[in-house]
């Protein structure tokens, strides 16, 4: 049993947080900018963010620590300091969760490195391990409650990322894969493949984030507790569909789409329940307000995935079947 299990009993089902990216946009950050960076140049707006997710009703915010890894903050000549700006988003979020009337988990962010592992990139498991063991020691020094992995689409890595967090950390672990080509990761990871080899190496949560669309993580949710029934399962989706308005990405999913969205992911067996990309606070105090039944499930379209193919435990005795935006919850 871990802090997850003990909050889920107490609440039923936990809401986390929605989109981070927009959020610091709204509040001055440049395009091209490292959001990261903010933890300890604007710790006031990040903090903002979190508390605007929190006062809607999450149980859970994610720490801004997305591109947190050397390899990304390379990016930005920030390679040096992964200690510093993880420790910062880590009690950013903290100082914003402890100020809640009631008690609020800080996950640890923790997004793909953007290298690719051998040996089709350079990237060796050790030296993934290590990025990652060095992001975790930061999260967790900054007073995180979970070590959350996401956006990924390589289980190689996430096994990378769980070495390395573990060589550092004893908080639990989370790890999410964006579901965005025919009901797989952009690495042919389907929901079964998924939940499998995670449980496997012991990680306490499993589930899907980001990704293409709502019809495609519900899929692969839908695919990861038809082959496990017990482990706990997140569901963290892009706020509909992104469209392209002139200049400008926008996202399909309104509110009262996302609030829909959470019910039947409540519904299908899933007990952590947030928004990703496009999403806002106003789309997570709709998703609160009905979850808890203050008002009544919205009626809207349910998108329908391309590709649909729901494993039964018993189906998968043999063989692998074969990113939505690779950024932080924008």
């Amino acid at each position: 049993m871990t802090i997850l299990h003990d909050l889920i009993d107490e609440r039923g089902v936990l809401l986390i947080d929605g989109a981070m990216g927009t959020e610091l946009f709204s509040r001055g950050l440049e395009s091209g900018g490292a959001p990261e960076l903010w933890n300890v140049e604007h710790p006031d707006r990040v903090t903002a963010v979190h508390t605007d997710y929190i006062n809607a009703g999450s149980d859970i915010v994610l720490t801004n620590s997305f591109g947190g890894t050397g390899f990304r903050l390379k990016l930005h000549q920030a390679d040096d300091r992964v200690l510093e700006l993880n420790e910062a988003a880590a009690r950013v979020a903290r100082a914003a969760a402890d100020a809640a009337d009631r008690r609020v988990l800080v996950a640890g962010s923790m997004g793909p490195t953007g290298e690719l592992l051998e040996p089709m990139g350079s990237m060796t498991p050790e030296t993934c391990a290590a990025a990652f063991a060095e992001q975790a020691k930061g999260l967790d020094a900054g007073g995180a409650d979970v070590l959350w992995i996401e956006t990924m689409s390589h289980l190689d890595e996430i096994a990378a990322a769980v070495e390395g967090a573990r060589s550092v950390s004893n908080l639990p672990i989370c790890a999410t894969l964006s579901y965005d080509t025919a009901g797989r990761t952009m690495m042919g990871v389907t929901g079964a493949d998924a939940v499998t080899r995670l449980a496997e190496i012991g990680v306490d949560a499993v589930g899907a984030n980001c990704g293409n669309n709502l019809a495609d993580t519900e899929a692969a949710l839908e695919e990861m507790r038809a082959t496990n029934a017990d482990i706990l399962l997140v569901s963290k989706a892009n706020a509909g569909m992104p469209q392209w308005v002139g200049a400008e990405l926008h996202y399909s999913g309104s509110p009262e789409v996302m609030a829909a969205h959470a019910v039947r992911q409540r519904e299908a067996g899933i007990q952590i329940i947030g928004a990703c990309c496009g999403s806002s606070p106003e789309h997570l105090a709709m998703m609160r307000k009905v979850l808890d039944g203050e008002i009544e499930v919205p009626d809207v379209e349910v998108e329908v995935a391309a590709v649909r193919q729901v494993a039964k435990p018993r189906e998968r005795r043999g063989g692998r079947r074969k990113p939505g935006p690779a950024g932080a919850s924008y």
